[in-house]
C-alpha cells in the first residue's frame, strides 16, 4: 500500500495566513514563511497554498509569497487562487510551485485542466472541488453540490461527477473540501471523500474537519483518502506533524517518517 500524505494548508490574505469556519470569519494564524519551515522540520509531507481572496478580487496568488514559502522548504508545493490561465499557472511556477490548483477557473472553462496537463504533465495539476451536501442530506449520501469563489457562489455541477470529468480531461489529484465542516474539527466527510474516490482513478486530498489524529485514520480507512489537509490543528500548535504520523504509523497506516 503506497504512504498515505498529510499535507499542511496556508490559507493566505494579505501575506499573511488565515483560518476561519465554513470559510467565512477568517482570523489570521502566522506568517507563511515561517509555517513552512516549521513544518518542513516536522516532517510535513507537502503544502499547498490557497490565496483565498485571489479569485474574489481578480488577480493572481501573490508570487512574492510562493517564492518566500518555497525558500523554506524541501518537499511539493502547490498553489491555488487566481489560477485562470496557462499565464497565471507559468507565474505561479516559476515563483516556485511543483503544482497547480484549479477550482473556480476549472469550472468556466474545463479546457484549461487539460492544456496545463499537457503542459506540465497530470502531476502538476490538481482540481479543487468544494462542496456541500445537498438540502435533506446533513448525515449521508449525496447529492454534494460545488461551489465556486471560495464557496461563495453556487453551481450546478455535483461533486462526483465533476471529479470524473476533471480527471477525465487530465487532473493528476482532486483536492476535495466540504465546507460544512471546513474549520469545525468535527472529522472530514468520509462519507464524500469514499465517493469521490471511488469514482476517479487518481488521487483524492481529503480536506475539512481535521481535529483529532482519529479524523485523519477514519478517512485514510472509511474516506479512501490518498492523503489528507489541515489547517488549523497545525497553525496553532494543537496537534504537531511528527505526533500525528507516529499516531498513524501505530495504527496501521503507512506514512512516511
Amino acid at each position: 500500500m503506497l504512504s498515505k500524505r498529510i499535507i499542511a494548508c496556508l490559507d493566505v490574505r494579505d501575506g499573511k495566513v488565515v483560518k476561519g469556519v465554513n470559510f467565512e470569519g477568517l482570523r489570521e494564524a502566522g506568517d507563511p514563511a515561517e509555517l513552512a519551515r516549521r513544518y518542513n522540520v516536522e516532517g510535513i509531507d507537502e503544502i499547498v497554498i490557497l490565496d483565498v481572496t485571489a479569485t474574489v478580487e481578480a488577480r493572481q496568488a501573490r508570487a512574492h509569497t510562493i517564492a518566500a514559502v518555497a525558500r523554506e522548504i524541501f518537499l511539493p508545493l502547490a498553489v491555488g487562487g487566481g489560477i485562470h490561465s496557462e499565464a497565471d499557472a507559468a507565474a505561479a511556477i516559476e515563483a516556485g510551485a511543483d503544482k497547480v490548483s484549479l477550482n473556480t477557473a476549472a469550472l468556466k472553462n474545463p479546457d484549461l485542466i487539460t492544456r496545463l496537463a499537457k503542459r506540465y504533465g497530470s502531476q502538476a495539476v490538481i482540481v479543487a472541488i468544494d462542496a456541500k451536501r445537498g438540502a435533506g442530506t446533513p448525515n449521508q449520501g449525496g447529492p454534494y453540490n460545488v461551489f465556486a469563489r471560495s464557496g461563495q457562489a453556487a453551481t450546478t455541477r455535483d461533486a462526483i461527477e465533476w471529479a470524473r470529468e476533471a480527471t477525465d480531461r487530465g487532473a493528476g489529484e482532486i483536492l476535495l473540501t466540504s465546507i460544512d465542516r471546513d474549520g469545525t474539527k468535527a472529522g472530514f466527510d468520509c462519507d464524500m471523500t469514499a465517493a469521490v474516490s471511488e469514482a476517479v482513478n487518481i488521487p483524492v486530498i481529503a480536506s475539512g474537519g481535521a481535529g483529532s489524529f482519529a479524523h485523519f485514520a477514519e478517512v485514510f480507512r472509511e474516506g479512501h483518502a490518498d492523503a489528507a489537509l489541515a489547517a488549523s490543528i497545525f497553525h496553532f500548535n494543537e496537534k504537531s506533524v511528527s505526533a500525528l504520523k507516529l499516531f498513524l504509523s501505530e495504527s496501521g497506516i503507512p506514512v512516511r517518517v
